[in-house]
């Protein structure tokens, strides 16, 4: 079994800056994808950035040029740099991988317990 854990939330001012981890315990072979998503009060959970398999990452409208997605293969973990941030970017982000448990298993997909984002303006 495999857990995501993030971590890094907080309050912070417009125009602040955050980093969010997302750190992966447990049996893994390899992570292969990752995309951050975030959720506001009332409105559906939507994708901000992506880093794909390949190696490339994509990013949302709302937040490119402000949010950059990477990851650490040697500790597991995750992370969603997010500067210049807005009132708008006021959400729980969750951290979503695509994870290998061993060379021969399938991938299978995990979500992290969400972070609480908060830009006061």
């Amino acid at each position: 079994q495999v857990q995501l854990v993030e971590s890094g939330g907080g309050l912070v001012q417009a125009g602040g800056s955050l980093r969010l981890s997302c750190a992966a315990s447990g049996r893994i072979f390899s992570i292969n994808a990752v995309v951050w998503h975030r959720q506001a009060p009332g409105t559906q959970r939507e994708w901000v950035a992506a880093f794909t398999s390949g190696g490339a990452t994509n990013y949302a409208d709302s937040v490119k040029g402000r949010f950059s997605i990477s990851i650490d293969n040697a500790k597991n973990t995750m992370y969603l740099q997010m500067n210049n941030l807005k009132p708008e970017d006021t959400a729980v982000y969750y951290c979503n991988a695509e994870v290998r448990e061993s060379v021969h298993s399938r991938k299978r997909s995990y979500w992290g317990q969400g972070t609480q984002v908060t830009v006061s303006s």
